[in-house]
């Protein structure tokens, strides 16, 4: 047999044996990408030596406060004005026309030229903790949180329509095909654990309109794919085809998985494609997961008490039963976590509506923090909790449009200030006006709590050292820290 058609014989027997074997599956799609997506940067990370666990950093850029993230990602834009930025001046203009002096000219999702009238807050505020931070009283728990919080009234950003606004805030910019925040943490530090992927996603939905989130907004982008997130399911088994198939043992798995291995090294010896090496990489993460996943849901240590803290069921689907799953995550080593919730969206019946969705994520939330901090993990851990945007003051019939000028998110854990708040809108909730913070700068903040400055992580792609918060302008906002 000459070596071109030796060549093409093992092509064809390796793609057979896979099918046959089901390893494909079981290997877990979505760890991998297509060859053609990723060798050019795989190539890049070749080069940079770092392994499928270890980030690019020999060490962190200076001294880190947080060793990971927990992203409470409230997917559909929450009500400022409704949570936690209290404007009395608009509930006294409640029903009246908007200036034009605000609106004229500025982006404005579906109000466009229709009649703008002011919409007063639909929930009362409560001054809460010792911090007397004034939080809407549809959080119960959350509110128990105050002094533990930094509620940053000033955000801002780019992006009106949903799945942009998404993008925008998970890569800092609205163009597909950039890593995530995720990925570049990940890239950077590596993984704690060996056994699970280093970043995970969760979603849950309830509450009003569940906008679709798309598998982009956890995408490693020109990153090495062994960087992206994973999505486990939130209910039912986490993962797929996680189990061996009938009648196959462990051994007999750890037998296919070598053979898979060799076959694999055979056409990286003919490629010499970088790529094929976080195939490998993903292929043990699958076999480890086996193992690992089914550990990682088994709830039997956990104790009632802590279940009831949660008020959830383990594995139903929702996000308080994510958040215990988040903590268990961190416990484990995962570096990025998100857990989303898809139901903040309310054109109409905006009161109704931010009561029943702040319902499904209240007790879970105050929970997952609570929890954190009596295992002495809060110190090491960044709570980030808001959504993609806020919502107009302007009333959209019983509900509030898409707004970008000025919202609320807050943080909590290591390296943050509690019991504060930070910034300003203007009295109608529009404009943020005082310390204004843009995403770009939450992403350099949240890389720097995490020991890495922002200006010094990057990778070349297509020629440019390309870097999560870009060629715009952006900076710690130290005031926000402890």
């Amino acid at each position: 047999m000459n070596p071109e058609s030796n060549s093409l014989h093992r092509r064809l027997a390796r793609r057979t044996f896979l099918r046959r074997t089901g390893i494909g599956s079981v290997a877990l799609a979505s760890l991998l990408k297509s060859d053609l997506a990723g060798a050019v940067s795989a190539s890049a990370a070749a080069s940079s030596g770092a392994s499928a666990f270890e980030g690019i950093l020999a060490r962190p850029h200076h001294a880190p406060r947080v060793k990971r993230v927990i992203h409470l990602c409230m997917a559909g834009g929450p009500s400022h004005l409704e949570t936690f930025d209290y404007k009395p001046v608009l509930a006294e203009m409640d029903g009246k026309p908007m200036p034009d002096s605000i609106t004229a000219g500025q982006p404005i999702a579906q109000l466009q030229g229709k009649e703008l009238k002011v919409m007063g807050p639909q929930h009362k505020f409560i001054a809460r903790g010792e911090s007397g931070l004034m939080i809407s009283d549809v959080f119960k728990h959350i509110g128990g949180l105050a002094d533990e919080m930094c509620v940053i009234k000033s955000m801002h950003t780019e992006q009106i329509n949903h799945d942009p606004a998404h993008t925008f805030f998970n890569t800092g910019t609205a163009i597909s095909g950039r890593p995530s925040m995720g990925s570049w943490v990940l890239y950077g530090l590596g993984s704690e654990t060996e056994n699970l992927p280093g970043f995970i996603v969760l979603t849950s939905e309830g509450g009003g309109q569940s906008q679709p989130i798309s598998s982009r907004q956890w995408h490693s982008g020109f990153l090495p794919s062994r960087y992206q997130g994973v999505q486990m399911h939130a209910s039912g088994n986490p993962v797929h085809y996680v189990g061996n198939p009938a009648g196959v043992s462990r051994d007999q798995q750890r037998d296919i998985v070598d053979a898979v291995s060799r076959i694999n090294q055979i056409r990286n010896d003919e490629l010499n494609d970088p790529e094929i090496a976080t195939r490998l990489a993903g292929y043990e993460m699958a076999f480890r997961m086996q193992a690992s996943v089914p550990e990682l849901t088994d709830m039997s240590g956990e104790t009632q008490q802590v279940i009831d803290q949660y008020g959830c069921t383990p594995g139903d689907g929702s996000f308080a039963s994510n958040c215990l799953l988040a903590r268990r995550l961190a416990e484990r080593g995962v570096r990025f976590i998100q857990l989303y919730h898809r139901g903040w969206d309310h054109h109409g019946g905006v009161k109704a509506g931010v009561a029943k969705t702040a319902g499904l994520v209240d007790r879970g939330t105050a929970a997952l923090v609570w929890d954190l901090k009596q295992r002495g993990m809060l110190d090491e851990t960044l709570i980030v909790w808001g959504g993609e945007f806020g919502r107009t003051p302007m009333a959209q019939g019983s509900g509030r449009d898409h707004h970008i000028k000025g919202f609320s998110m807050w943080l909590a854990g290591g390296g943050v200030r509690g019991g504060t708040s930070y910034g300003a809108t203007d009295e109608f909730g529009y404009n943020a006006v005082e310390n204004k913070v843009h995403v770009r700068d939450f992403h350099a903040t949240m890389l720097h709590l995490l020991g890495i400055d922002h200006m010094r992580l990057s990778f070349k792609f297509q020629g440019l050292d390309f870097r999560l918060t870009g060629v715009e302008e952006a900076h710690v906002v130290r005031e926000l820290l402890a």
